[in-house]
This record gives structure tokens, C-alpha cells and sequence, in this order.
């Protein structure tokens, strides 16, 4: 199983850190970025260190509810959102790949919630990303 990247407590994930570690991919990083900014004003994200994983995460939130939780690989970085089982009619429903769809219904519950992953290495990857999004703001 891949692991992260980012383990190095005292490196924090600058661009230089993300340049070295996603290479070609630091684009679609970047193209990510300003997805949110720009359509997502309400959305903020931070670097953390997380002693229980040993890694660093980006970790967007809106207001005090985290959005979703990143990671970064070898070329790749993904996008994880975890939604609560009344989420279920507008993942269904959603534009989302039967793929991710899939993953929300038969993946693995934590109480009453459950993930979906998208892994990016290009910035076609980020549509999925972007309709995740916009089903966590359709969320009260």
C-alpha cells in the first residue's frame, strides 16, 4: 500500500517541498488552489502536522467544518470528503462517476459517515473534486 509523502514533521509543505514531491503534477496542485479561491471563496485551507498519522495534511474547511482532507503522493495528491448517510440521495444523484458513487455506498462506515477518494495527477481529476465540493456546500 502507497504511503504519503509528507512525513517529515519539521518540512513544512511549502512549494518547493510540493514542487519536489509532485513534480509535473505541482500544476494541477496549483490549478486546485485556484479552483477554490475562486469558486469557493468560502472555503480556507491550512497545513497541519497530525502526530496520530505522522503526516501532513491540507485540511479545507468552511467556517468550522472541515470540507475535505488532503494528501500527497509520489505525482499524485488526493482529495478525500467524508459525508454523513443523508448525503446518500445527492451522491446518487450527482454527476460523480459510478466509481465514487461506489465508494460511498460500500465503503467502509465510521458511525454514521463514510468517504469518497479521488486521486489526482491531472487536472481533468479535479471535476470529481469539484462536484464533491459542491455536494458539501448543498449539505446544511
Amino acid at each position: 500500500m502507497e504511503k504519503p509523502c509528507l512525513k517529515d514533521q519539521n518540512e513544512y509543505p511549502d512549494d518547493a517541498v510540493l514542487e519536489r514531491y509532485l513534480g509535473e503534477v505541482k500544476q494541477t496542485w496549483n490549478a486546485f488552489l485556484n479552483l477554490i479561491g475562486e469558486s469557493y471563496p468560502s472555503f480556507s485551507g491550512e497545513w497541519r502536522y497530525y502526530n496520530d498519522g505522522k503526516n501532513w495534511l491540507y485540511k479545507i474547511t468552511r467556517k468550522k467544518k472541515t470540507v475535505c482532507w488532503v494528501s500527497v503522493y509520489d505525482k499524485k495528491f488526493k482529495t478525500t470528503f467524508y459525508f454523513p448517510d443523508r448525503a446518500e440521495d445527492l451522491i446518487t444523484q450527482s454527476t460523480l462517476s459510478q466509481e465514487y458513487v461506489d465508494q460511498f455506498l460500500h465503503g467502509k462506515k465510521y458511525g454514521s459517515i463514510r468517504g469518497i477518494t479521488v486521486e489526482i495527477t491531472e487536472p481533468a481529476d479535479l471535476n470529481a473534486t469539484q462536484s464533491l465540493f459542491g455536494i458539501k456546500e448543498r449539505l446544511k
